[in-house]
């Protein structure tokens, strides 16, 4: 079967891009684009629709994982590429609030703890956040996958990550993929265990924060700590 050239459309719509911005382009051709580098020879306009209607948004394309982007008829290489969008943004973000002493800016810290959660929006993380007396950043990591509360494994590699690292004071977060940012009584119970474990090697948990829709909820400014 003769290959189909697609090579003028492509440059089309990346001229469209490098004159106009990303803003010209619909939902459709940003997917449509990416794929380019994915899919050689064939029309990435009608895998891009078919992708749109099948999860409903743009955002959504991104935050499915690599089986449900290959059930929607992609290869596994094809969706690994698309899977790699929202986990680079993560990296991005990240090193945007990176600094050469690595001192924590606390009026920031919301903003960094939201985009460490890129890419996780459908799946429940437990990220720690170590910190020197300096507040210098000295680690920062998931440290349990799946139900904050189910954290007993998880409190044993917090003591031995700030034992390890030396660290003097810790930071929390946790997302809720239900959308709403809000502790339950549950969060509340296990992040006091978590605090009193750690006071107990000398170590302060000086926040915990609950992320979800791109909102994030300090428990310290609700009256925990």
């Amino acid at each position: 079967m003769q290959k189909v050239d697609h090579s003028g459309h492509r440059n089309r719509l990346r001229e469209k891009y490098i004159e106009h911005g990303i803003e010209a382009l619909a939902p459709h051709e940003v997917i449509e684009m990416l794929l380019f580098n994915a899919v050689p020879y064939r029309n990435t306009n009608d895998i891009a629709k078919i992708l749109l209607d099948r999860f409903g948004s743009l955002s959504a394309v991104f935050d499915a994982s690599i089986e449900q982007l290959m059930n929607a008829g992609l290869t596994k290489n094809q969706a690994a590429f698309l899977k790699m969008i929202p986990d680079v943004t993560r990296l991005y973000a990240m090193d945007r609030y990176d600094n050469p002493s690595k001192i924590v800016d606390f009026e920031e810290l919301p903003s960094y703890i939201i985009n460490l959660f890129i890419g996780y929006e459908n799946e429940e993380r437990v990220i720690l956040l170590l910190l020197d007396k300096k507040m210098k950043e000295l680690y920062c990591g998931v440290v349990a996958e799946g139900t904050f509360n189910n954290a007993a494994i998880s409190i044993r590699k917090i003591i031995s990550l700030a034992l390890n690292y030396g660290a003097v004071a810790a930071v929390l977060a946790h997302n809720h993929p239900s959308g709403f940012a809000l502790p339950s009584q549950s969060d509340y119970k296990t992040t006091i265990k978590i605090r009193d474990s750690l006071s107990n090697i000398g170590v302060d948990l000086i926040d915990h924060y609950v992320v979800a829709d791109g909102d994030c909820v300090s428990m310290h400014e609700n009256g925990l700590f």
